[in-house]
């Protein structure tokens, strides 16, 4: 998917929202333990009663991974069925992955090839060429993580060197990197005073901005800097939409709630 068709979406369903799919088998309705694949099962009924409320899905890969290969399989089915059915929704695979050279290539083969995700996160820690192979793909994105909502993000990322904040560093010096026109960045919502600051550096780039909701970051907050002449969020909330309830109505109760968010999103678009 292109930027442009990323774009085109926002403005037909007047929603940046992107939902996190990340399922655990504790939380979700009991009923569906009875099933055959009850993460897949959990992920379908969601995506269709929320489609047409969001732009993006974003699984997180760690909740698949930790039951092994039938959680693999259960994201291969899942990806596979928004592609099949919703192609016009951008597909985030939320990965963390960063390596040199040909390992590099190789976890980007398996997310944008094999899986046929739109975009992966990727952590910028080992430089460039840990990115740019993720960037060499066409039509695909990569999503760097810039600043971070965790407690931890203070350990590194917000450190001076040369008396500039260590994220600052890591956003300039990637707009120099082969394909960056590829690049989107994560910026966490719990850090909504400093997306003036990012605006400065990359004024047009895609932020993928978690930590909305649960996380207690603010959309308002978000868009008073965050918002860009081509939109430019994607405002993502995991929690606070997929485990609204946890009877049989959790679908039509996640779609109320992303119902409210792409309400504020379409009055914040005006």
């Amino acid at each position: 998917m292109t930027t442009q068709e990323l774009v085109s979406q926002i403005n037909l369903k007047k929603s940046f929202l992107c939902i996190g799919l990340d399922v655990d088998l504790t939380k979700i309705p009991q009923h569906l333990l009875r099933l055959n694949d009850p993460i897949y099962e959990f992920n379908k009924a969601i995506i269709d009663a929320t489609h047409h409320l969001c732009v993006a899905y974003k699984p997180n890969t760690a909740f698949y991974e930790a039951y092994g290969i039938n959680g693999w399989q259960s994201l291969a089915k899942t990806i596979n069925y928004i592609n099949e059915k919703y192609p016009e929704i951008f597909t985030i695979a939320d990965a963390k992955r960063g390596d040199i050279g040909n390992t590099s290539t190789m976890y980007a083969k398996a997310f944008f090839d094999d899986l046929a995700f739109d975009s992966v996160t990727v952590a910028p820690y080992m430089g460039k060429d840990s990115v740019e192979p993720f960037l060499a793909f066409k039509n695909k994105h990569t999503i760097m993580l810039a600043l971070t909502s965790n407690e931890g993000a203070f350990d590194f990322q917000t450190k001076k060197v040369d008396d500039i904040e260590i994220y600052k560093h890591v956003l300039e010096t990637s707009k120099s990197w082969k394909n960056s026109e590829n690049l989107m960045y994560v910026v966490g919502a719990t850090k909504a005073e400093y997306f003036k600051e990012i605006r400065k550096i990359v004024p047009n780039s895609f932020l993928l901005v978690p930590g909305v909701g649960a996380q207690g970051g603010n959309l308002q907050d978000v868009c008073k800097y965050g918002l860009s002449e081509n939109i430019g969020l994607l405002i993502n909330s995991s929690r606070g939409i997929i485990y609204a309830s946890n009877s049989e109505n959790f679908a039509s109760a996640a779609a109320e709630k992303a119902k409210e968010l792409q309400l504020q999103m379409e009055i914040l678009l005006q």
